[in-house]
């Protein structure tokens, strides 16, 4: 009979790790005699990073003496105790691959029911000392799984383990792992895994977004650069030019909201980078950008100074993951200054298809002057059958868009909102649309600076650092671009990956498990190759790679 054999609790705690500080609760020890199980947890337990563990959907975690045999016989060690893969209850009697999502079980005096494998998190392998284990519990079928508390209770070790209720369509958790993090997951049993009510809902959205398909941001249709031509350049504005970029044969099209980093071999030594939004129609075979003059500005001072029709630039192909998508419910389109290109290119694609969807389009600029595109705006709202324009000038006496103005609107509930401009316009606009009934889900953002990190439970101390060259000796390695970050530096294999030059450099940087299974860090490469040190469970799409195990094999430009 299935039995709990311990139950063990840890508080948060700042632990050294490469040079910093983690704060995590993976450190568990075993309670004697009965402990109360509340809805978030128990008694004595907390979780240092409530983004990716916890709630009421990850309370307790749960692992088997069944595992802790095969891994001291598979790594080798005598030395593994209850509680030491993080787990509040190490139990006996329920296996992976036994054990289903939707099953119930009483312990004691409470209930519980089984909702998600374990999140593929690093700090499993900072606990054993095995960097590589949040794969190694993927790769060998043996993740580990969450209880959601039904009846709130005390347990007690030896309590038995009573089985309640089965779950729907008897997905086991072995197999709902694999169906995330492996290749060629079964689409019939990612449809039974959206129709299982105990699956925690960010599971059920990944398994969505697998079954919808998306097509890929960065399948690009060249590799690295090539040479694209001025064909005509444009005033848009006092501070804004359009150039249009052409080759021999027509472009192929981009995603609409897509976007192309420009290598300008005139604007300094390195060559530097930039990113700029497609702005015009994304079928018209050639590519257009639209660029704001910053006095700060490298390249964007540089182009509008030289930009000729005689000129070339060097461009990467279009990619990234803001763009619109094909659906039937409403869409608005809320920008403010140049972040307006991209949703220009939106609404292109929208007047060009002959879209009916509703259409909000919502742009905020000082005024009149720095109002770029307003007649090809209007021109294609004017097209579409259910479309309309809201304009604010905040110049002046004039009005700013704010979390009022935003309810007063009456947005559509189910609408999909892009939304592109500054980053505190953006921060701002977020805000006042989720107070105004917009799921956040469906909030969409484009940002050109580093993005937002994903650095769970790391411990920041003092302002953040602009990125920079790592402290010690300078590597003799090939060259690593960071395109966003605007920093080159040389590779040096005292880093065994990409992800730890970017942490030495103090780029913002994306991760969970550290070891090429959750994809989280997976980034866009803009030109170049690499290979990996370790071999990821499942490949990341064309034109991506999982710099957690990546290491540059020649001269490299990433999206980063």
């Amino acid at each position: 009979m299935a039995k709990l054999v311990s139950a063990n609790v840890g508080l948060p705690r700042d632990v050294p790790w490469q040079g910093g500080l983690v704060r995590t609760a993976i450190f568990k020890t075993p309670v004697e005699g009965p402990v109360l199980v509340r809805r978030l947890n128990v008694d004595g337990d907390a979780q240092g990073d409530l983004n990716g563990h916890g709630g009421v959907n990850r309370a307790v975690m749960v692992y088997q003496t069944e595992a802790y045999d095969y891994w001291r016989a598979k790594l080798g060690r005598d030395d593994l105790r209850p509680g030491e893969f993080g787990e509040n209850f190490t139990v006996t009697g329920l296996a992976d691959d036994t054990v289903c999502i939707g099953d119930r079980y009483r312990i004691g005096a409470a209930e519980f029911e089984v909702t998600q494998p374990r999140v593929t998190c690093f700090r499993v392998g900072l606990r054993l000392g095995v960097p590589d284990m949040a794969q190694l519990l993927v790769a060998h079928r043996r993740p580990g799984f969450y209880f959601r508390v039904l009846t709130e209770g005390h347990v007690c070790a030896g309590d038995p383990i009573v089985q309640t209720r089965r779950g729907p369509h008897q997905l086991s958790v072995a197999e709902v792992d694999a169906l995330l993090y492996l290749p060629n997951p079964d689409r019939r049993r990612l449809e039974q895994a959206v129709d299982n009510p105990a699956l925690s809902p960010g599971w059920v959205e990944s398994f969505r977004d697998l079954l919808a398909s998306r097509p890929s941001a960065n399948a690009v249709s060249w590799q690295g650069f090539r040479p694209l031509r001025i064909a005509a350049t444009r005033r848009e504005a006092a501070e804004v030019m359009s150039l249009e970029l052409a080759a021999d044969e027509p472009l192929a099209p981009a995603l609409p909201g897509q976007y192309l980093t420009l290598r300008v071999s005139g604007a300094g030594d390195p060559a530097p980078l930039r990113s700029y939004s497609l702005s015009g129609a994304p079928t018209a075979g050639v590519y257009r950008i639209s660029v704001k003059r910053d006095r700060f500005g490298q390249v964007s001072r540089w182009l509008h100074d030289n930009a000729t029709v005689t000129l070339s630039v060097e461009a990467a192909a279009p990619r990234g993951d803001f763009y619109l998508t094909e659906d039937d419910n409403p869409v608005v389109l809320l920008s403010a200054g140049i972040g307006v290109t991209p949703l220009l290119a939106m609404l292109h694609h929208l007047a060009a298809t002959g879209s009916t969807r509703e259409v909000c389009w919502i742009h905020t600029t000082r005024g009149a002057a720095t109002h770029a595109f307003a007649d090809e705006v209007s021109t294609l709202i004017d097209a579409l059958p259910a479309a309309e324009e809201h304009i604010f000038y905040t110049g002046g006496s004039g009005h700013r868009l704010d979390q009022a103005t935003i309810t007063g609107m009456g947005l559509p509930r189910d609408a999909t909102v892009y939304l592109c401009g500054p980053t505190r316009f953006m921060e701002d606009m977020q805000h006042a649309l989720t107070a105004s009934g917009t799921s956040p889900r469906a909030v969409r953002t484009e940002l050109f600076g580093a993005r937002s990190p994903i650095n769970p439970g790391a411990v920041t101390a003092g302002p953040q650092i602009h990125p920079h060259p790592p402290a010690g000796p300078a590597g003799i390695g090939p060259a690593v671009t960071f395109a966003r970050s605007g920093l080159t530096v040389a590779w040096s294999p005292r880093f065994r990956t990409l992800l730890e030059l970017s942490e030495a450099c103090d780029i913002a940087t994306r991760y969970s498990c550290r070891s090429g299974v959750c994809h989280t860090c997976a980034t866009a490469v803009v030109a170049g190759g690499l290979d990996y040190v370790s071999t990821p469970l499942n490949l990341p799409a064309d034109g991506e790679a999982l710099i957690c195990c990546a290491a540059p094999r020649g001269d490299l430009v990433l999206d980063l």
